[in-house]
C-alpha cells in the first residue's frame, strides 16, 4: 500500500519544511490546516489567522500538493480553551498546548486525516520516532535546542505508528535555510512563543474576560502564615514569579504557593522555591504501559526547563510521588512532569502538588 501523508500545515516555516522534504520524497503529500477558534475580542489565533492560511496554501501550491482546512473551532475551544480557563479558576498553571496535541492534532486531525486516505500524519516538530522491542518509541530531537518531545508525550503506540516528524535530525538554522533555498512563503515566518488563541494579548486579560471576579483581592501570607500584604488577584501570580508582588523587605520575596479556596498567595525567598518531591497524576506512557523498573529514570517538569534523576513511587488512585535531586524551583500544579531514559520520552502527567 503506497504511504499517503498528511501534513499539519500552520503557515509556519518548521511545517512548510516538513511537508517540503515530504514532498521530495516518494511519497503521495497533502496539506491540511486547523481553523482553531480565538476570541473576537483579542483578535486571530496565532496558528491559523488569514495570513497563514494564505502563507500555508500559497506553499502547498509552490510544492505541487493538494491543500485543505478543516474548521475546528469547536472542539478547541472545548478541548484547549476551556479547560486552560478552569484551570486558573482552580488556582493551577495550565499547559494547553498538551491538550491540544493529545485531542486535537492527534485526535480531531488525525482523524479526519486518515477519513480522507492518509496513512500517515506529519508534523512540524523537533522529535524522532524509532521501533524496537516489539514497540514504538518517542525520541528527543538529535538537537536538544529545539527538542518538542516534552508536548508530544501524550502520543502513544496508537499514534506512534502513524506519526512523521520530518524535522527530527536538523537544526533550525538548517530549516530555515532548506525554506530560503526553496523560496517558501514562509521562510522568513518568526516563530511565535505565546498561546495561539490569545491572539497576542496577554493570559491575565484574556483570563479578565472570561473569569468572574478574577482580580479577587486576598492576602499574601509569608511561610509562617502571617499575613504580609494583599495580592491583586492569584491569576496574576505564577508559582517562582518575583515581579509583581510589592512587599519591601532585605530580600527578594517570591511565589511559593497559589490558595485558591482562601485567595491567598504564599510567598517566601528564593531559598524556599525549591521543591524536591511533588505528586503527578492523571498519568500517561508512551508504551501504553505502566513504568516498573526505574534506572537512569529523568523528569523535566517545564517546556524548556532541565531534567533531572528522579524516582517514581506508586501511589494510590494512579498517582505518583516524584524524587528529585537536586530539588527544582520550577515546580508547578497543573504543569506536566514528563519523564526521560537517555533520549527515550517515556511519558508522563499532571503535577498536583
Amino acid at each position: 500500500m503506497p504511504r499517503v501523508v498528511a501534513v499539519a500545515m500552520s503557515g509556519g516555516v518548521d511545517s512548510s519544511v516538513a511537508a517540503a522534504l515530504l514532498a521530495d520524497s516518494e511519497t503521495v503529500v497533502f496539506g491540511l490546516m486547523l481553523r482553531l477558534w480565538a476570541d473576537p475580542d483579542h483578535g486571530p489565533n496565532r496558528c491559523c489567522s488569514p495570513q497563514d492560511v494564505a502563507r500555508a496554501r500559497q506553499t502547498a501550491t509552490q510544492l505541487g500538493i493538494p491543500f485543505y482546512v478543516l474548521d475546528a473551532q469547536q472542539p478547541f475551544l472545548q478541548s484547549v480553551v476551556e479547560p486552560f480557563i478552569l484551570g486558573y479558576t482552580q488556582g493551577i498553571t495550565p499547559n494547553p498546548c498538551l491538550n491540544c496535541n493529545r485531542l486535537i492534532r492527534w485526535g480531531f486531525l488525525l482523524q479526519h486525516a486518515l477519513a480522507m486516505g492518509a496513512t500517515h500524519l506529519a508534523t512540524g516538530h523537533y522529535a524522532r520516532t524509532a521501533y524496537a522491542g516489539g514497540r514504538w518509541r518517542l525520541l528527543r530531537a538529535s538537537h536538544a535546542a529545539k527538542d518538542q518531545s516534552y508536548v508530544l508525550s501524550v502520543l502513544n503506540q496508537e499514534h506512534l505508528p502513524q506519526a512523521l516528524f520530518p524535522l527530527g535530525e536538523l537544526t533550525k538554522d538548517q530549516v530555515r535555510l532548506i525554506a530560503h533555498q526553496r523560496s517558501l512563503a514562509s521562510m522568513d515566518r518568526h516563530d511565535s512563543q505565546d498561546l495561539c488563541f490569545l491572539g497576542g494579548s496577554d493570559y491575565r486579560e484574556f483570563l479578565s474576560s472570561r473569569i468572574p471576579d478574577v482580580h479577587l483581592h486576598g492576602p499574601i501570607l509569608n511561610s509562617q502564615g502571617d499575613t504580609v500584604g494583599e495580592h491583586t488577584g492569584l491569576i496574576d501570580y505564577t508559582i517562582g514569579q518575583r515581579k509583581g508582588i510589592r512587599i519591601p523587605g532585605p530580600s527578594p520575596l517570591y511565589v511559593l504557593e497559589k490558595r485558591p479556596d482562601s485567595n491567598a498567595l504564599v510567598v517566601g525567598p528564593r531559598s524556599a522555591l525549591g521543591r524536591s518531591t511533588f505528586t503527578v497524576g492523571d498519568m500517561h506512557w508512551v508504551s501504553d504501559r505502566p513504568l516498573q523498573d526505574q534506572p537512569g529514570l529523568a523528569v523535566q517538569v517545564r517546556y524548556h526547563s532541565r531534567e533531572l534523576p528522579a524516582t517514581i513511587e506508586w501511589l494510590e488512585s494512579a498517582r505518583a510521588l516524584v524524587r528529585v535531586s537536586p530539588a527544582l524551583a520550577e515546580v508547578t500544579p497543573g504543569q506536566a512532569a514528563v519523564f526521560y531514559r537517555g533520549a527515550e520520552c517515556l511519558g508522563g502527567g499532571t503535577i498536583l502538588r
